[in-house]
């Protein structure tokens, strides 16, 4: 698997806690999402690791074929 499966096409709103690391999930397997549940074993892409910066809502990425990941950056507009 070279392009993720697009796991909604729609962003994830989620409250992150600042100083909190988190495991974005980039394949789009995972039965947790947005986040990384280890189902990317096999597929060639890995879960993008960050630290929240600041305690607030954040826009995670849904359909997994953002710019800026883990971020939603808009792209599942473009989405067939």
């Amino acid at each position: 698997m070279s392009e993720p499966k697009i796991a909604q096409k729609a962003p994830y709103p989620f409250d992150l806690e600042e100083g909190k690391n988190y495991a974005w999930c980039a394949c789009g397997e995972s039965s947790i999402q947005p986040f990384c549940d280890g189902s990317h074993k096999g597929t060639g892409l890995m879960p993008r690791v960050f630290t929240a910066e600041e305690t607030k809502t954040a826009y995670l990425c849904g359909c997994k074929h953002t710019g800026n990941g883990p971020f939603c950056d808009g792209s599942h507009a473009n989405l067939g």
